[in-house]
């Protein structure tokens, strides 16, 4: 067998590379998983290196391991089956969130914008604050939440230890000059701008010059006690303690500031330049605290090893929801989107790099958000393990197959809410040569006249678990499992039939 190998290898090395490439995975990540499969068999990384150079050839044993890991019989990597489609890397779009053309040019200037937004904001009721955010929010989808700088200025602080313990990073806030103070404040319930009640707690602040104000239920909370004091640490390397914003909040409250006594701060109606500087800054402060919680490299090996299971924050010491939004920051697929849900169906947090559409319920107060979207789902279920959904949603104009975990979790504050991770599986599916328009419009067609749900076919099941297995995400052959749900984005374009809108949504 190994001199048919030594004959028909030519494209092999190519062939594993281009693959390997098509699901940005580096050499480390193909090495690493190989070994999980079978470690005695497992090609090292110099060695796959040479592999791929052509200037070795595997034996039969390591290429059923590679095989293994891309989900491809062993013939497929031989010369007699050479499909330039399969070979050849993907070199198309990594995804996020699709504009429009901007035309005649001339009305889009910087000075007729800065006229008509803020005339704009203030006709339809958006602050100035909501604004700052959608800005913020466009421009992480638009880079695919890479920010190699933020990563970089995180890893010199934190020399890519993982885990970090509380300890220790108040060790890292006094080198940056941080005295600490603790202080006694309960949680106290506040209306927010979208007009819900929940409580909301302040958890720290800076008080000039340079001093930082821990609030004691935060020693009840180890994992909110190291995020708040990375956040600040961020603040602190990042724009040298010059930070608009010196006070954070624990609650369901969406966008307000307060000041340290608890008091919501007024907001303006208007565009204010200081509110998008302050929104920013915070951006890049609890992008920092992930990152210095979970360097990238790291991290990224641990999720590698566990599958992405969402319980991997316990091996870390961080939240449910910091190391959430990291997988999508640090995972090779690019296609993600995470979603923080408050009750009744209020979006807090949100990012989409694969496009999704947002639910209904996002910058205003919404009573009626579609329940068979996992995130709303899950805020009325009495369970809190985390549970996976396959999805189908039509996506400018294109059925989509979106798979999602979700958790709920509670707040310092005493607040329910719902963590929800996902994926856009379109992408995976036609990576692997699938169809996946035609998998999707299947799945729809059967849900729309099914009350929406539908069982998913065997033989796709079987096509979507090889799916999952090359992307090593166990909750999406979990997923697979259970019937597809189809959702809508917005209440009065329900696609079930009967329609869930005026009668009650079960």
């Amino acid at each position: 067998m190994k001199k048919n190998l030594i004959r028909q290898s030519h494209f092999l090395g190519t062939k594993i590379r281009n693959l390997r490439k098509r699901n940005n995975l580096t050499m480390e990540d193909l090495s690493a998983r190989c070994i999980r499969h079978e470690p005695d068999s497992a090609p090292s990384v110099s060695y796959l290196s040479m592999i791929e150079r052509g200037k070795r050839v595997p034996s039969i044993e390591m290429l059923e391991t590679i095989a293994m890991v891309f989900q491809k019989p062993v013939d497929w990597f031989l010369d007699d089956s050479p499909v330039e489609s399969e070979i050849t890397p993907n070199k198309g779009s990594r995804g996020g969130i699709s504009g429009m053309a901007l035309e005649p040019s001339f009305l889009f200037s910087n000075e007729i914008l800065q006229i008509a937004i803020p005339e704009m904001l203030s006709q339809t009721g958006v602050s100035g604050r909501q604004f700052a955010h959608l800005l913020i929010r466009a421009y992480q989808e638009q880079h695919q939440n890479h920010f190699p700088d933020l990563e970089r200025a995180a890893e010199d602080v934190g020399k890519k230890q993982m885990p970090l313990s509380a300890e220790a990073l108040m060790k890292i806030a006094k080198h940056q000059g941080l005295a600490i103070r603790w202080f006694k404040k309960p949680p106290q319930g506040a209306i927010d701008e979208l007009g819900v009640y929940s409580k909301n707690i302040v958890s720290s602040y800076i008080e000039a010059p340079n001093t930082l104000y821990l609030n004691e239920l935060l020693k009840q909370y180890p994992t909110r006690l190291k995020y708040e004091l990375a956040t600040h640490i961020g603040h602190s390397v990042l724009h040298n303690q010059d930070s608009l914003k010196s006070v954070m909040t624990i609650g369901g409250n969406h966008g307000a500031y307060f000041n340290k006594d608890g008091a919501v701060k007024q907001q303006s109606a208007n565009v204010d330049a200081q509110d998008i500087l302050q929104a920013w800054r915070d951006f890049e402060s609890s992008f920092f605290a992930g990152a210095l919680l979970c360097p990238k490299v790291p991290f990224r090996q641990l999720l590698d090893r566990t599958g992405y299971e969402i319980e991997s924050h316990l091996q870390v010491g961080v939240s449910a929801s910091v190391a959430m939004r990291r997988m999508t920051a640090v995972s090779p697929y690019s296609h993600w989107h995470y979603f923080d849900a408050y009750s009744p169906g209020k979006l807090k947090a949100v990012y989409r790099g694969n496009g999704i559409p947002l639910p209904w319920g996002n910058m205003r107060e919404v009573e009626d958000p579609c329940q068979h979207w996992a995130v709303f789902r899950k805020i009325n279920e009495e369970s809190d393990a985390p549970s996976a959904q396959l999805s189908i949603l039509e996506t400018n104009g294109e059925p989509r197959i979106y798979v999602c975990e979700s958790i709920r979790v509670g707040d310092m504050a005493g607040n329910k809410h719902v963590l929800c991770a996902g994926i856009d599986l379109n992408p995976a599916i036609t990576a692997q040569g699938g169809d996946a328009l035609t998998m999707a419009a299947e799945l729809r067609d059967k849900c729309s006249v099914n009350n929406g749900v539908t069982h998913v076919p065997r033989k796709m099941k079987q096509d979507l678990a090889s799916v999952a297995k090359i992307l090593n995400i166990n909750w999406v052959d979990r997923a697979i499992h259970t019937d597809a749900k189809l959702i809508c984005p917005r209440g009065k374009t329900c696609p079930r039939n009967p329609s869930c809108y005026g009668r009650c949504q079960s």
